[in-house]
């Protein structure tokens, strides 16, 4: 919720990292906890013999998670896709949130994680179905969506606040909260700074090293942590209760409050440029999306140049303009972009996902192409990785 603060201008890659490990971690630990208090309730020692069995326990867990959250998300965005429900703003937008519903309740059900499932579900949605709503109903779930979000965040800081300040709790260890501040921080130096050295080997857009300290001293959350420890069991469970939250307060006051200071000295704040660029740079709407009055506009240049008539239309002495929106989209290389093309399997999947998944789940065609345009880049790369020489007379986009 900090980063996602308007008022902060936070670097949108960064935002998504700490969104999506935030998120991550909250379901992986409700999963470690679920496996943890099976045991405990057998009231049998964990010994050698039942390490492996808890391991592929949480295997099955997150991998089932997973495949729930895909498999929903996949039949709403064929459903969208595939029906006229969009002339009905209203019951497609109440079939969204019962799809999204859905996909907790059924991993809750199969006694698997729901938080998982659902991020997963909302993953597929955002790719596919997105683009299968009408003008409306993406404006209204957008906001809805951020409501219910805002609302909710509310009323988890207001309990966890009372419960501090009203004397719920009586078992405090002052010692015991300053021993687990320092092994949280102390363990996500080894948790984020060595991932993200291993991720900058597969990544274009690398993780910088300030990027990283953002993470480390930013993403740590504890409002799923709170809620596991109130089951905790045993005789200690006031403790365990009063050292979360207080582990809570403190990465929520110190760590938050100090959240923009360290942006501005990193550098990682979002100039009034990039805000404008923002405004001005929106993703192309698919040529089946335009009304027949406006004339097709050919696709942007390779990102981050500037096409020859820009360099043409640029004043003297100032810097030519540039095709680089400072959005999400880009840090998604394009595949018709020389500079964003990618072998091997991402090269694969994006292929596959724009000749079969995209033609019957929805979703955006890159770069405002329509489905014969992609298809037919495609097949330039695959002939350019089987050792065919691609038509010089063939049209770039």
């Amino acid at each position: 919720s900090i980063m996602g603060n308007p008022e902060l201008h936070c670097n949108p890659l960064l935002y998504s990292l700490v969104f999506g490990e935030s998120v991550l971690n909250d379901a992986v630990a409700i999963v470690l906890f679920r496996v943890f208090f099976q045991y405990y309730n057998e009231s049998e020692e964990v010994g050698t013999s039942q390490i492996p069995l808890a391991i592929l326990e949480f295997l099955g867990v997150s991998l089932g998670s997973v495949l729930v959250g895909l498999v929903i998300g996949l039949l709403c965005s064929f459903l969208f896709k595939n029906t006229r429900i969009s002339d009905h703003p209203t019951y497609e937008l109440a079939l969204l949130f019962l799809f999204a519903y859905g996909s907790y309740a059924m991993a809750e059900s199969m006694d698997l994680s729901g938080i998982m499932s659902l991020f997963f579900c909302g993953v597929v949605l955002a790719h596919y179905n997105s683009y299968n709503l009408s003008e409306t109903s993406q404006v209204t779930a957008e906001v809805i969506f951020l409501s219910i979000a805002q609302v909710a965040e509310t009323f988890v800081f207001l309990y966890m606040g009372m419960g501090f300040f009203t004397g719920r709790f009586s078992g405090w260890s002052t010692a015991f909260i300053a021993i687990a501040i320092c092994s949280c921080l102390f363990a996500r130096i080894f948790n984020t700074f060595p991932i993200s050295f291993v991720a900058n080997y597969t990544r274009k857009v690398k993780i910088p090293l300030r990027m990283q300290f953002v993470i480390w001293f930013a993403g740590l959350r504890g409002a799923i942590a709170f809620a596991l420890s109130q089951n905790m069991p045993g005789k200690h469970k006031d403790i365990y209760e009063t050292t979360t939250l207080s582990v809570v307060i403190f990465t929520t006051v110190i760590c938050g409050g100090l959240t923009e200071p360290v942006l501005r000295i990193l550098k990682m704040k979002r100039s009034s440029v990039d805000e404008a660029l923002d405004r001005e740079k929106l993703p192309p709407a698919p040529r089946s999306q335009l009304p027949q009055s406006v004339p097709h506009m050919p696709p942007s240049s390779p990102l981050g140049t500037a096409s020859k008539a820009e360099l043409d239309a640029s004043a003297p002495g100032r810097p030519p303009p540039t095709s680089l929106p400072a959005t999400a989209e880009a840090y998604r290389p394009s595949l018709s972009s020389p500079y964003g093309i990618k072998k091997g399997v991402h090269l694969w999947w994006r292929g596959f996902d724009t000749r079969f998944m995209k033609p019957i789940f929805g979703g955006r065609l890159d770069d405002g192409m329509d489905e014969s345009d992609h298809h037919e880049l495609v097949r330039e790369h695959d002939d350019d990785d089987s050792g065919m020489s691609p038509n010089p007379h063939t049209r770039m986009i």
